[in-house]
């Protein structure tokens, strides 16, 4: 049986914690890494913003399913994404900024 065509995407989560220490941010990580692996992630980290060191950008890459990636909208209506995000909203100041990137560098599209 073939193997179905994969896609690689980086998902950037951007938000603001202004009161909440990175190592909480890190712990929330470490604790949905079984989450972000089933849904195809590689690799997953927090950056923090040097001039706003109350911003991060969570970055995501992941690798899936091209077919599950073309709807992305069913994905993020999975009660496991919206529970992770609920989490997420309860320690963030405002709302979450989510942006799906795919590297073009080496000629992908």
């Amino acid at each position: 049986m073939a193997k179905a065509p994969t896609v690689r995407r980086t998902m950037h989560l951007k938000f603001s914690a202004p009161s909440v220490d990175p190592k909480t941010l890190l712990a929330m990580i470490k604790a949905a890494r079984p989450f972000y692996e089933f849904f195809g992630g590689k690799e997953v980290r927090l950056l923090r913003n040097v001039d706003d060191p109350s911003r991060y950008t969570q970055v995501i890459e992941y690798e899936m399913d091209a077919k599950i990636e073309l709807n992305r909208q069913q994905l993020a209506s999975d009660p496991r994404w919206q529970s992770s995000l609920q989490l997420w909203r309860s320690v963030v100041t405002g709302g979450i900024d989510i942006d799906i990137f795919a590297d073009v560098s080496n000629g992908d599209k």
